[in-house]
C-alpha cells in the first residue's frame, strides 16, 4: 500500500539542522504560539546562530509549513501502521479507520491544539483558499487505496475525486466537530457515523 511518506518522497527529507530546527520551532510553538516565535527564538532554543537558521529557512511561514507536514505525516503514518493489522477488513472499511483513526488523534495532537486555540487563522488559508502539502499527501494516499479498492468492492469513479470528497468531509469531522457535540451526542458516536458514512459512498 501507498505510504505518506512513499507519496511525498519527491520533498527532499530534512537535513538533520533542518531537523533540530524544526524540532525547536515546534517546542517554541507550543510555549509562546506561532505568532509570537522568532527566527531568533528558533535560533535560541536549537542552539544555533540566527545565520545557521537563515540559510535553512528564510521566515517562520516556511518553517511552520514544514512543522505541520512532518507533524500530522507522523499522525497519519502511526495511525496506518495501526489500521493495516487488521486485515480481516474490507477496503472500504480500512479506508473508513484510516480516517477516523486519524481524525482522532488529530483531535489530541498538541501542536494542532496549539494552533487552534492561540493562532485559528493560520489554518484558514487551508479552508478556503488552498490545499497544503499535508492535505495533498493524504488525499493521495486515499487515492491510491481507494484505486486498489476498487478491485475489491469499492465503486467505480474517479479515485482523485472520491478522495477529495472524503477530504472534505474529514475536515469538517476534524474542525467543527466541537460544534455538533453536547451530553447527547458525543465524539464516539460521530466516528461511527463517519465510518459509516464512508463505508456506504464508497460501496
Amino acid at each position: 500500500m501507498a505510504s505518506i511518506r512513499n507519496i511525498t518522497q519527491e520533498q527532499a527529507t530534512p537535513s538533520p539542522t533542518a531537523e533540530r530546527l524544526l524540532d525547536a520551532a515546534r517546542e517554541a510553538v507550543l510555549s509562546v504560539g506561532f505568532r509570537r516565535t522568532t527566527l531568533s527564538d528558533v535560533a535560541r532554543r536549537a542552539q544555533v546562530s540566527r545565520m545557521t537558521v537563515y540559510r535553512t529557512y528564510p521566515d517562520m511561514t516556511t518553517i511552520f509549513g514544514d512543522l505541520m507536514t512532518r507533524e500530522w505525516g507522523q499522525v497519519v503514518e502511526s495511525v496506518i501502521a495501526d489500521v493495516e493489522t487488521r486485515e480481516e477488513d474490507d477496503p472500504a472499511t480500512r479506508i473508513a479507520q484510516v480516517l477516523v483513526g486519524v481524525l482522532a488523534a488529530l483531535r489530541e495532537d498538541a501542536l494542532l491544539r496549539r494552533v487552534i486555540d492561540v493562532d485559528p487563522e493560520l489554518l484558514l488559508p487551508y479552508l478556503v483558499d488552498r490545499r497544503g502539502r499535508s492535505q495533498d499527501a493524504v488525499i493521495d494516499l486515499l487515492a491510491a487505496r481507494i484505486a486498489s479498492g476498487q478491485e475489491h468492492g469499492i465503486r467505480a469513479g474517479d479515485p482523485v475525486v472520491l478522495a477529495r470528497t472524503l477530504a472534505l468531509a474529514a475536515q469538517g469531522f476534524l474542525l467543527s466537530a466541537a460544534t455538533m457535540t453536547d451530553d447527547e451526542v458525543g465524539l464516539e458516536t460521530l466516528d461511527a457515523e463517519l465510518v459509516e458514512l464512508v463505508r456506504r459512498y464508497l460501496a
